[in-house]
C-alpha cells in the first residue's frame, strides 16, 4: 500500500481522512540511500531525502524522514509516495504512521524486530496523471533499528588501591553481539554497589560512554575513590547506545593508611639478658598477606644498623649486650602505605630496650651499737641501678648445713634493713648473707661486712636481762604450823633470796596475795624504770580466763604487785625487752586458794530421838562459776582425839547452796560434844582447791 503526500496551490499539505503507507520490497543496500536522479532527467525527482538524526542505529523503532520540498514548476497537488522494506526485502504490512507536516516529512515505524530497514520515496506528477510515466525516480535511506541489549561484561581490577593512585580497569567483551555491534563501554566508579555508569539503566548517552573506540576499546584508567571500598560498574553500548544487562560491578579497595605495628617481647624496664622481640603488623584495608618481593612487608632493627625485613605481618629480632638500644619498627600494606617514615604522618615505631646483665655489689653496712638488732646492707648497681622491692637478709647458725632463713627486712632502693628478734634464738654465733637485686633482676648474695670479712654475730646481742619473780615482795614472810599433842603450833618464817621462796602457795578463799621480783643484767646491776608484765591465767572454770598487770622497776630494779581475790590460778612476769636489753622472764608461779565454804547449823544441842537439827551452809564462789549440776559436799564429824569422819555427801544447788536435816537416835549420843564441818574436795571445772570451813558444835 502506498502513501501519497498531495501538494495544494497554496503550498499547504494535504491531509487525507486516512490512509495506510504499503510497504515495497526493499534494497538491502548496506552502502545507504538509493541515488538520486541526476538534476534536469525530468524535474520530478526527490532531493535531500534524509533521516533526521542520521543514517546511525536507533534504539527505538519510529524514524523521522525528511526531504526537500518539491523543487519548483511541480504541478500543484502532487503527491510524494513512500514505502518501507524489511531487511530481507519482504514487505511490511500494516499501518505506517506518517507525519502531515507540509509534505517533504513522513514518521514511520518499523516492527520490533532489530534490522537494516529502507524508506523508499517518489514523486507524483500530478492528481490526474497516473500513466505510467507520472511517477518520478525513486529515492531512499536505510533505517538502522537496534533495540537489543548486549550481554553483560566482566571486570578486571585491582582489588585494593592506594589514596590517590590512578585504578586500571579492563573490560571482558560480551558473548553474544548485538546487529548493531558494540559501539564502546561505559564505566564509573562510585561507592554505591547497585551504581550504574549511565543516568537510564537500559541506554547510555553518547556523552557516557567513556570507551568510544569499538569492541576493542577496552581499558582505561579512573581516579580512586575515597579510602574504604567502592565499586566500579560497567556496561557495554551497542550501536544504538543500549547498555548490557545486568550491569557489571566490581568492588575496588582505596587504602591510604599505613598499617598498625605494635611491638612484642620489650621490657618495661631493665632486662637482665638478650630479649627477643616482635613487631606484629595489621592492616585492616589492604590486608599484610605475604605476596612476594613487592608485597607487604615488617620491618623491625636496631638504630644505627639494616633492619630486617620480613614479608607479610610479623618481624623478630634479639637484641643483646648490656646497655640501652634504641629499636624501630614500622611495616608496608599491600598497596605500599608504608610507616618507614617516608610520609610525614606515618612515622617508624620506636622502642628503648634496656639490658644489665651483671649483678649489684652487697655489703653490710657498720652496726650501730645502740641498736644491736638492727641489720643493715647496701646494694649499688652502675647500670640498671639497685631494686626498689626487691631483696633480704639471711640468718643460720655458723657451720650449719642448712639453709639460711630470711628475716624480715625493710627493702629500700639501695638499701635493706632487717631487724634480728635475737630473743628468739639459742646462744651461739651467727652468719649473716644479704641478697640484693639490681633493677633488671640480676640477684647477688654476700656475706661481706663492712670492714670486710663475713659478717658473724654471737647471741645474745644485746645486754642480758635478768628476772628473779616470786611470791611476797623484798621478802616472803609466813606462818609455818604444825599439829603436836592434840594442838597447833605456828612459827613466823622469813625467807629473802627469791630462788629459795617456793613456786607454790595455798591461800584462804577471798583473800589477796602478793608477788614480786627483781629485774637485773647479768652482771647483777639493777635495771630501773623498766616495764614488767604480770600475768596471772586462771584455773578452769573461772569467769576471766587470763589478766595482766603492768608494773614498773624502782631503781633498784626491784617490783611488786598485789593479785586480787579470786580462783586459783598460774603467775607469771615477764620482761619484754628493748632495743638493748635482751627478754626475760621469772619462773611460773602457783597459786591455790581454797573454796570458801560455810557452815551452820539449826541448834548446839540435840535431843535424842528428838526433832531433826538442820546443817545449813554455802560455798562462797567469786570470779568463778559452780557448775550447773551444783558441787560435791561432804559432811563431817569428829569426837575429841579422834579423826574426821564422813557421814553423809551432799549436792549444792547452782548459787552453791546446801542443807540437811540430821535426827540423833543413839542414846550413847546423850551428853556427847560432837564437832562437824563441811568439806568441798577436787573436782573437775571448779577453780579453787579443796577446802573446809570452820567446825560448828552440837551436844546431844
Amino acid at each position: 500500500m502506498r502513501r501519497r503526500v498531495r501538494a495544494t496551490a497554496a503550498g499547504a499539505p494535504c491531509r487525507p481522512a486516512a490512509w495506510l503507507a504499503t510497504a515495497l520490497v526493499a534494497l538491502a543496500l548496506a552502502a545507504g540511500a538509493l541515488p538520486s536522479p541526476a538534476a534536469g532527467s525530468d524535474g520530478y525527482y526527490l532531493t535531500g531525502l534524509h533521516v533526521v538524526g542520521g543514517d546511525v542505529w536507533h534504539a527505538d523503532n519510529w524514524f523521522r524522514v525528511e526531504w526537500d520540498p518539491n523543487p519548483p514548476g511541480t504541478s500543484p497537488g502532487s503527491v510524494v509516495e513512500y514505502e518501507v522494506g524489511g531487511p530481507n526485502g519482504e514487505l511490511i504490512p500494516g499501518p505506517v504512521e506518517s507525519v502531515a507536516n507540509p509534505w517533504n516529512v513522513a514518521v514511520v515505524s518499523v516492527p520490533p524486530v532489530p534490522g537494516v530497514y529502507r524508506f523508499q520515496a517518489r514523486n507524483w506528477k500530478g492528481p490526474t496523471n497516473f500513466g505510467p510515466d507520472a511517477l518520478g525516480p525513486k529515492a531512499s535511506v536505510p533505517l538502522y533499528f537496534d533495540d537489543a541489549r548486549p550481554a553483560a561484561v566482566s571486570i578486571t581490577a585491582p582489588a585494593w588501591v592506594a589514596a590517590g593512585a590512578p585504578v586500571p580497569i579492563r573490560i571482558g567483551r560480551p558473548g553474544a553481539l548485538p546487529v548493531s555491534g558494540i559501539a564502546g563501554y561505559a564505566v564509573s566508579i562510585d561507592g554505591a554497589a547497585a551504581g550504574s555508569p549511565c543516568a537510564r539503566r537500559e541506554r547510555c548517552a553518547p556523552g557516557e560512554v567513556d570507551l568510544a573506540g569499538g569492541i576493542g576499546d577496552d581499558a582505561l584508567s579512573l581516579p580512586a575513590p575515597p579510602e574504604g571500598i567502592g565499586y566500579v560498574h560497567a556496561v557495554a553500548v551497542s550501536g544504538s547506545g543500549m547498555s548490557s544487562a545486568p550491569t557489571a560491578t566490581a568492588p575496588i579497595g582505596v587504602d591510604g593508611t599505613p598499617p598498625q605495628v605494635r611491638l612484642e617481647g620489650a621490657p618495661e624496664g631493665w632486662a637482665a639478658g638478650p630479649v627477643r622481640l616482635t613487631a606484629l603488623a595489621l592492616d585492616p584495608l589492604s590486608g599484610m598477606a605475604a605476596a612476594g618481593p613487592g608485597g607487604p612487608v615488617t620491618a623491625i632493627g636496631i638504630e644505627g644498623d639494616a633492619p630486617r625485613v620480613a614479608p607479610g605481618g610479623a618481624a623478630s629480632l634479639t637484641v643483646a649486650g648490656e646497655g640501652s638500644h634504641r629499636v624501630t619498627f614500622w611495616a608496608r600494606d599491600a598497596v605500599g602505605n608504608a610507616g618507614d617514615g617516608s610520609l610525614a604522618f606515618a612515622r617508624p615505631g620506636t622502642a628503648t630496650v634496656r639490658i644489665d646483665e651483671s649483678g649489684p655489689t652487697v655489703r653490710f653496712a657498720a652496726r650501730d651499737p645502740a641498736d644491736p638488732e638492727r641489720i643493715e646492707a647496701t646494694v649499688a648497681d652502675s647500670l640498671s641501678g639497685p631494686a626498689a622491692d626487691r631483696g633480704a637478709i639471711e640468718i643460720r647458725p655458723v657451720g650449719s648445713p642448712g639453709r639460711f632463713q630470711p628475716l624480715p627486712t625493710d627493702v629500700r632502693r639501695g638499701r635493706l634493713v632487717a631487724r634480728w628478734s635475737s630473743d628468739d634464738f639459742p646462744r651461739g654465733p651467727y652468719e649473716f648473707r644479704a641478697v640484693g637485686y639490681d633493677a633488671a633482676g640480676n640477684a647477688t648474695a654476700s656475706t661481706a661486712g663492712a670492714d670486710g670479712p663475713a659478717l658473724v654475730l654471737r647471741n645474745p646481742v644485746k645486754r642480758e636481762a635478768r628476772l628473779a619473780f616470786g611470791f611476797g615482795a623484798a621478802k616472803l614472810v609466813f606462818q609455818r604450823c604444825t599439829r603436836a599433842d592434840g594442838g597447833r603450833r605456828c612459827r613466823r618464817t622469813v625467807i629473802r633470796p627469791f630462788a629459795r621462796r617456793p613456786e607454790s602457795r595455798s591461800v584462804p578463799c577471798c583473800h589477796a596475795a602478793l608477788v614480786g621480783g627483781r629485774l637485773t643484767d647479768a652482771g647483777g646491776h639493777p635495771l630501773a624504770g623498766q616495764p614488767v608484765d604480770v600475768v596471772e591465767s586462771f584455773a578452769r572454770g573461772a569467769r576471766q580466763g587470763t589478766r595482766a598487770t603492768t608494773v614498773a622497776t624502782d631503781a633498784r630494779g626491784r617490783f611488786r604487785a598485789w593479785l586480787e581475790p579470786g580462783p586459783s590460778r598460774r603467775v607469771s612476769a615477764g620482761f619484754a625487752g628493748t632495743a638493748r636489753l635482751t627478754r626475760a622472764g621469772g619462773r611460773r608461779l602457783r597459786l591455790r586458794v581454797r573454796a570458801g565454804v560455810r557452815l551452820r547449823v539449826s541448834s548446839a544441842h540435840a535431843r535424842v530421838g528428838g526433832a531433826p537439827i538442820v546443817f545449813g551452809g554455802r560455798v562462797v564462789h567469786p570470779e568463778a562459776r559452780i557448775p550447773p549440776t551444783g558441787l560435791p559436799v561432804r559432811l563431817e564429824f569428829r569426837l575429841a582425839g579422834m579423826a574426821w569422819s564422813e557421814f553423809r555427801t551432799l549436792q549444792t544447788d547452782s548459787a552453791g547452796r546446801f542443807s540437811y536435816p540430821y535426827s540423833f537416835s543413839d542414846d550413847d549420843s546423850a551428853g556427847v560434844r560432837f564437832l562437824f564441818r563441811a568439806s568441798v574436795p577436787a573436782t573437775g571445772g571448779w577453780a579453787y582447791a579443796p577446802a573446809t570451813s570452820r567446825p560448828v558444835a552440837v551436844t546431844g
